[in-house]
């Protein structure tokens, strides 16, 4: 099977992920974060995603930051998420930026793109608090 590679993204965007399980892709996607995009090889491109889950939203671990609909409706809509969503900073993964991991979101909102939506300003703190937790 041949992959296309998708356009260049930008840190900060939510993506349509098939975040892997071992060493395949798992058959349900799922919202990821862009922490950083490696363009080494451009035009293709890799990025370093943090996974994300509407599982137990509101009971947040070390390095876990939540985007909920109910506390913050401008981030979430920004996000373009379905659910409440937590991203584990602990749970990274980089992954070639390609039809192989990512794919287009239900009801596409930025078009044939992996693009969910991007992660609201009024978060940088919480991901800057999950991202050091996570990393200590």
């Amino acid at each position: 099977m041949i992959h296309q590679w998708w356009d260049e993204p930008t840190a900060g965007e939510i993506v349509w992920c098939h975040f892997p399980d071992d060493i395949h892709p798992r058959p349900k996607p799922r919202p990821a974060l862009i922490l950083t995009v490696f363009d080494d090889d451009a035009p293709r491109f890799t990025v370093r995603v943090a996974y994300g889950t509407s599982q137990r939203t509101t009971t947040l671990y070390r390095g876990e930051f939540s985007i909920l609909r109910e506390r913050n409706p401008v981030a979430y809509t920004a996000a373009g998420l379905s659910y409440d969503t937590k991203f584990d900073l602990r749970q990274t993964l980089d992954l070639p930026y390609s039809t192989e991991w990512f794919s287009v979101p239900p009801a596409a909102p930025h078009g044939q793109t992996p693009k969910l939506g991007v992660l609201h300003p009024s978060l940088v703190r919480a991901v800057q608090a999950a991202y050091n937790a996570a990393n200590e």
